[in-house]
């Protein structure tokens, strides 16, 4: 059986989560989707964590499991749904003493599909531990439940991720990445049949710098002096991910496509979203 599966990059404040809310459940329909795996950990309202009232949004309009990265831990009431809740990870290979888990499974029409989020190291802040041997441990306990496994590789640099793409090679369905916001072009099927992109991209502002303000974001680069970043909500709106399909049976990625939506009109209404 084939199971199709849309994952889409990093969610920035309420412009990300007002493009998912208005396209996501068209795009459903349009692509047949299964199932939905997102990047969440930019979502609250100044773009930085993610709080419970954005992940019962996010389970309102479809979304199965919620990614996450460095951002992860932001806001602090966050925490104990991270403790209470399995469709919410953080990176397997922040220290153990860290609320949350790095692995989850959920069920696609009978199947069950694991999901696994990693963070990187190189270019990072955060001390990790190595996230491929994160990942091989990891594996060890789900490929005895599932051969369908999805892993979110939240990374800064392309070699990294395609690294660790390359070091599960045909263990996985897919490896997907996250963090930079953009969307890039080197989808593939591996040769051991594991699906790959190097980042998913992001929902948020067009015309922005990673989903922010871009004027404030070069102030800082002109000055090297501290800035708070402020989420870009004017302009055209944009969300991006991939569509991934997989034969259950062998979890093998059959097919992996780009996903791109503009939205010139997009309105927020940041109550409906959770932010308030």
């Amino acid at each position: 059986m084939k199971i199709r599966i849309l994952l889409l990059g990093d969610i920035v404040g309420a412009p990300g989560k007002a493009m998912v809310q208005k396209h996501l459940a068209e795009i459903k329909k349009k692509h047949d989707i299964q199932a939905v795996i997102l990047n969440g950990e930019n979502c609250a309202g100044d773009g930085r964590g993610i709080t419970p009232r954005s992940m019962k949004f996010f389970k309102h309009i479809g979304v199965d499991v919620v990614t996450s990265g460095n951002h992860i831990f932001q806001k602090k009431d966050i925490y104990s749904y991270l403790t209470e809740h399995k469709d919410l990870v953080r990176p397997l290979n922040f220290p153990s003493g860290c609320p949350g888990s790095g692995v989850t499974t959920f069920s696609v029409d009978g199947v069950t599909v694991g999901v696994i989020n990693v963070q990187g190291r190189v270019f990072m802040r955060e001390l990790v531990s190595c996230p491929f041997r994160a990942v091989e441990s990891a594996l060890t306990f789900l490929q005895s439940r599932t051969k369908v496994i999805l892993i979110d590789m939240h990374a800064e640099a392309t070699s990294e991720k395609l690294g660790l793409a390359y070091f599960v090679e045909g263990k996985v369905s897919a490896v997907v990445g996250t963090h930079t916001h953009v969307q890039t072009a080197d989808e593939r099927i591996l040769p051991g049949g594991t699906a790959y992109i190097s980042d998913l991209g992001m929902s948020g502002a067009l015309h922005s710098m990673i989903g922010m303000k871009r004027e404030i974001v070069i102030r800082q680069m002109l000055t090297q002096m501290p800035a708070k970043f402020e989420v870009e909500t004017e302009g055209p709106m944009c969300m991006t991910g991939a569509i991934i399909d997989i034969d259950s049976e062998t979890g093998k990625a059959i097919h992996i496509e780009r996903l791109k939506v503009i939205d010139e009109n997009l309105k927020i209404d940041h109550q409906d979203l959770g932010d308030k």
